[in-house]
């Protein structure tokens, strides 16, 4: 690998942040680190270090090596990744709405703010199947009243599909296998979890 160009790769890390819509703090928050040290990366002051790389690497969905050249092409951008799409889950109701920009969204006379997608620990994970041309996805969830996992959302380069799941029901489902993607499910006790398929 060519030895990297800080003010490249600042450049790369300033507009994938933006394309997710986070401030310098937001991001710096998610990585623990200072406000000032990611504007330093970003005016090509510093690079981060390898353990920051590698948090880069998951928060935009696209490999260190390519954050280190600091030049994204498309084939670079990894299933899944409709570029900007968020989620937005009402506290009272439960409705669910998906926003591919910036937008306000509110239900039940209150503002709701994006979900943070987290990537699945090890036990968190979804099983996937293939039968029939169809992902059959399930999981041993609870799916309790006060704790089950709302919707899950198979999103590609270019589409969106989702289910709506409820509780007290087992949590298996069938989505048509488009493509490589992400899967992405919402419970109240976890968040916005997501896997790569």
């Amino acid at each position: 690998m060519n030895a990297a160009n800080p003010a490249i790769t600042g450049e790369l890390i300033r507009r994938l942040r933006k394309e997710l819509g986070l401030t310098q703090q937001a991001l710096a928050d998610m990585l623990f680190v200072s406000a000032k040290a990611v504007s330093k990366w970003e005016c090509g002051k510093g690079m981060p270090d390898l353990t920051q790389l590698n948090n880069l690497s998951e928060i935009f969905s696209v490999p260190a090596e390519v954050i280190l050249k600091g030049e994204l092409t498309q084939n670079d951008i990894q299933g899944g990744h409709m570029k900007n799409l968020k989620f937005y889950v009402c506290p009272a109701c439960g409705n669910i709405f998906t926003s591919s920009g910036e937008g306000q969204i509110s239900c039940c006379g209150k503002k709701l703010c994006a979900l943070v997608p987290k990537k699945a620990e090890e036990n968190q994970r979804l099983s996937v199947e293939k039968i029939d041309g169809e992902y059959f996805i399930s999981s041993s969830h609870e799916m309790t009243k006060e704790n089950y996992i709302s919707f899950c959302a198979l999103i590609t380069g270019d589409a969106l599909l989702m289910r709506k799941t409820y509780p007290e029901w087992d949590f298996q489902l069938r989505m048509p296998m488009l493509s490589h993607g992400t899967l992405a499910w919402y419970s109240a006790s976890e968040g916005l979890i997501y896997q790569y398929v």
